[in-house]
């Protein structure tokens, strides 16, 4: 099922999408491999995998140390590429990689296998969407969908050219600074969301603090999914009943009849 696809069958059931992210090798390779599957079988919409990177400049403290762990485990892109085939495509598939794994691979080959393992999905932290040229031709060849960070920083022009050059959705980052568990939901981050709706008729999925299903609910009302992943990181960690978790978080996504939401038309504003 493709990112469209699954976003299609979330809007007939009234309900926003939950992305679950975890990191390859973290805490074993065959752990990691495991939860993917507990993440499928308990509710999680769509599966993000982190690939291992030694300088992760997006992440906080706890998906951090997870890319030391997976990279002392051994996990790269071929791990990755088995765990996705092993999936069967349960659920679609969302691979995070920072550019240098993937360019060292090769544009058109990485694109390719992606698709051919089961990815429906690619998220680059690190390519900016006015450089992603080859990379936004080979994922159009290919198949996957690449999908930009969009920023409450990022100046009205730059919001536009994000959202018009992602496909799939449009990764909206809730707050300033790294990925980490929060107690709150950032100030202006649902004004962020808001000022996003008005520039695409895409989905938006809103992620970076997202840890607790009340900020899953909260979130649903105005983005068409949630991203959670350090919560479960750590829960991973910590050998947390991780079925439990995400049956929560999915939950928290069936709170009832979502707004329709009226996006301008004729392009971004």
């Amino acid at each position: 099922m493709t990112l469209s696809e699954k976003w299609a069958e979330l809007r007939r059931r009234n309900e926003a999408g939950l992305v679950a992210y975890l990191m390859a090798g973290h805490p074993t390779l065959e752990k990691s491999f495991e939860n993917m599957r507990t993440l499928a079988e308990n509710g999680a919409d769509f599966i993000e995998i982190g690939l291992p990177f030694s300088d992760p400049i997006a992440d906080g403290p706890v998906i951090q140390e997870a890319s030391n762990i997976g990279l002392a485990n051994g996990a790269d892109l071929d791990t990755v590429l088995a765990a996705a085939r092993s999936m069967n495509g349960r659920v679609p598939l969302i691979l995070m990689s920072y550019l240098n794994p993937l360019h060292r691979r090769g544009v058109n080959r990485v694109c390719r296998e992606l698709k051919a393992a089961g990815f429906e999905g690619l998220i680059i932290p690190d390519l900016p969407a006015d450089e992603a040229g080859q990379w936004s031709a080979a994922c159009r060849k290919a198949g996957p969908d690449l999908i930009f960070l969009a920023a409450p920083t990022s100046p009205p022009d730059r919001l536009a050219k994000i959202a018009a050059a992602s496909s799939g959705f449009v990764y909206c980052v809730s707050l300033t600074g790294t990925t980490g568990s929060r107690s709150a939901v950032a100030a202006g981050a649902e004004a962020f969301l808001r000022r996003m709706r008005g520039r695409t008729d895409k989905p938006l999925a809103v992620g970076f603090g997202v840890s607790t299903p009340e900020h899953v609910k909260r979130f649903s009302r105005l983005a068409d999914g949630v991203i959670v992943g350090s919560r479960i990181v750590r829960a991973a960690a910590e050998g947390e009943d991780i079925a439990a978790l995400v049956r929560s978080l999915k939950n928290a996504t069936r709170h009832g009849a979502r707004p329709k939401i009226r996006v301008r038309r004729g392009g971004p504003r």
